[in-house]
């Protein structure tokens, strides 16, 4: 058997070392909007969101010797090139930049549980998945705070995307905590700490739906971004709910109606800064719920679309769930381990 180039046998089969990262989605609940560097930078700002049992995953391992090219990334498009700077997929090509990848070839898989650009953080989870492989893949082991900030610096400075931290934050973390940002370096996730009894009953209370709407969230986040400056009552506001609501968790009371009603609250203001966050068809979704028993809820990620969660008294689940029977219902869980290696097999295993 003849092999192209001059690669030695020992690299040969260093291509068939093979890494699967897993990733978790998240679901933000307050706070949003402030996890912005343009506010948190100047204001500080702060989140309550947690990670959920659907994942990113990313299937990583040296190519191959057998091809005339080097990169081959399959998602929702298959690229096969010869060189970083071809790489269509901004997050592939800027993660693979930042790595200083060398002259090795990677093939790159991905696969998830749910839709992208629909309000979970799909793209920060899919950057944070894709660091967490190519470590694994070059023997390396990193914190996750590690991941997150660097996650946070290719999204925000290399690709220019519109995204806030919180993202890539929960997604490397995991858990349900939270976070408070301010400056380029300063993160600090904060478990909420629940017995295990209330969690189930705050769990038992939510209720996710997928809209069928996707959406372009960096283009609605940068009309957030340019009306941040005029919008810092609001901004403030949302802020202030982070810790209300982590007030109402903490309570003496299994009463959680308040969470919900600050859960409308958080609505009203994210909706009216800027009129791309909402549409006549999510809004009549929205007051349908509201009219079945819903107590609150809102619209995930920067809006437009995508999945919409609800606050629902376990009683008043049902006649919600036919309400909005022609949404596809979407069953989860809160998850507490963030990014991880789940396979390894290094070549002694082929």
């Amino acid at each position: 058997m003849k092999f192209t180039g001059s690669l030695s046998k020992l690299n040969f089969w260093r291509g068939f070392y093979m890494i699967i990262s897993r990733t978790p989605f998240r679901i933000s609940f307050f706070g949003g909007g402030t996890d912005y560097p343009v506010w948190y930078n100047e204001h500080g700002g702060a989140v309550l969101a947690t990670s959920i049992n659907k994942y990113c995953y990313i299937t990583l391992r040296y190519l191959p010797p057998f091809f005339d090219y080097k990169y081959r990334i399959v998602y929702s498009k298959h690229e096969m090139v010869k060189d970083i700077s071809e790489i269509q997929h901004p997050s592939v090509r800027e993660t693979l930049r930042f790595m200083n990848w060398d002259d090795r070839g990677v093939e790159i898989h991905h696969d998830a549980d749910l839709p992208a650009r629909t309000g979970l953080g799909s793209s920060s989870a899919f950057t944070v998945c894709l660091l967490n492989a190519l470590y694994a893949l070059k023997g390396k082991m990193v914190t996750k705070r590690q991941l997150a900030l660097e996650a946070i610096h290719i999204e925000q400075d290399r690709i220019k995307e519109n995204v806030g931290s919180q993202d890539q934050t929960t997604a490397a973390f995991g858990g349900f905590n939270k976070i408070e940002f301010g400056g380029e370096q300063h993160i600090q996730v904060q478990p909420i700490t629940l017995n295990a009894e209330k969690l189930q009953l705050f769990q038992e209370h939510l209720l996710l739906f997928f809209t069928g709407f996707a959406r372009i969230a960096s283009e609605i986040a940068g009309e957030q971004i340019k009306k941040t400056p005029k919008k810092e009552n609001e901004l403030r506001r949302m802020s202030e709910m982070v810790d209300e609501a982590m007030s109402i968790l903490n309570g003496n009371s299994s009463d959680l109606t308040d969470f919900g009603r600050l859960m409308h609250e958080t609505w009203m203001i994210k909706r009216s800064l800027t009129t791309k966050i909402t549409t006549p068809q999510i809004d009549k979704i929205y007051e349908t719920a509201l009219e079945a028993g819903a107590l609150g809820g809102k619209l995930l990620g920067a809006g437009g679309g995508g999945f919409i969660l609800f606050f629902v008294a376990p009683e008043d689940q049902p006649k919600v769930k036919e309400k909005l029977k022609e949404l596809l219902y979407v069953p989860f869980k809160f998850e507490n381990l963030g990014s991880q290696i789940i396979y390894y097999a290094p070549p002694d295993n082929f």
